[in-house]
């Protein structure tokens, strides 16, 4: 299974950027899918999660700014953000599972993970 991110970039306060992650090799019909972002001295943060049904789980931080999506053919994720902030800057990173998503799991639900892109916002 091979995840592969893209869209990130450099934005002013206020922006909007969308990410994307491919997914290729992935056969099972039961998934979690997620956008985790990390930043330098801080833990891994889950941002959204979608599942098979379209079911969506947002962090705080996320709420009303960020949404998750997946193409129809589910081998694309998307993260749509809006409202952009500098705290929001880091590297994202997609994540896939082949559980049920679980609110709380974190990071260790997933079985693979992109290289991640960098979002930079500045003020």
């Amino acid at each position: 299974v091979q995840l592969v991110e893209s869209g990130g970039g450099s934005v002013q306060a206020g922006g909007s950027l969308r990410l994307s992650c491919v997914a290729s090799g992935y056969r099972y019909s039961r998934f979690c899918w997620a956008w985790f972002r990390q930043t330098p001295g801080k833990e891994r943060e889950e941002v959204a999660s979608i599942d098979g049904d379209g079911t969506t789980v947002y962090a705080d931080v996320a709420k009303g700014r960020f949404t998750i999506s997946k193409s129809s053919d589910r081998d694309t994720l998307y993260l749509q953000m809006t409202s952009l902030k500098p705290e929001d800057s880091g590297t994202y990173l997609c994540a896939l599972s082949h559980k049920y998503c679980d609110v709380g799991a974190g990071q260790g639900l997933y079985n693979y993970w992109g290289q991640g892109t960098q979002v930079t916002v500045s003020s």
